[in-house]
């Protein structure tokens, strides 16, 4: 029976997730760090990462993507029970932009798991 190849890269891609706990575990396996120490590296930089962007700066991964603030302007809505408008309320919110190195990584993932599920 032909498998549907859409539906196991997307199984294949939506069941791996990266905890902070998972990151810990791998300082702790691969630099020698105890796993206190470990826990305590990754809660700091993402502490680090959270007041910089409070503060309003952008934050650069080289490799990996930027972390930037963007004021989003008061909106029409609605209220979708109702059909009543009522404005959005202006905002900031944090976007992330990928690197082209990340992009390219994750194409050459993506291509690899379609000729693998291709050829059955």
């Amino acid at each position: 029976m032909r498998r549907d190849l859409e539906s196991i890269m997307q199984y294949e891609t939506s069941t791996l997730t990266l905890t902070k706990a998972d990151l810990a575990d791998m300082l702790f396996d691969k630099v020698g760090l105890n796993k206190r120490e470990a826990k305590d590296m990754v809660e700091s930089f993402f502490d680090e990462v959270r007041a910089s962007l409070s503060e309003g700066d952008t934050v650069k991964l080289s490799g990996f993507g930027n972390f930037q603030l963007r004021d989003k302007p008061q909106r029409p809505g609605r209220n979708p029970k109702t059909g009543e408008e009522i404005p959005i309320s202006a905002r900031r919110v944090v976007t992330f932009h990928a690197s082209q190195k990340l992009k390219g990584m994750v194409e050459i993932h993506y291509a690899k798991l379609q000729q693998r599920y291709s050829n059955q």
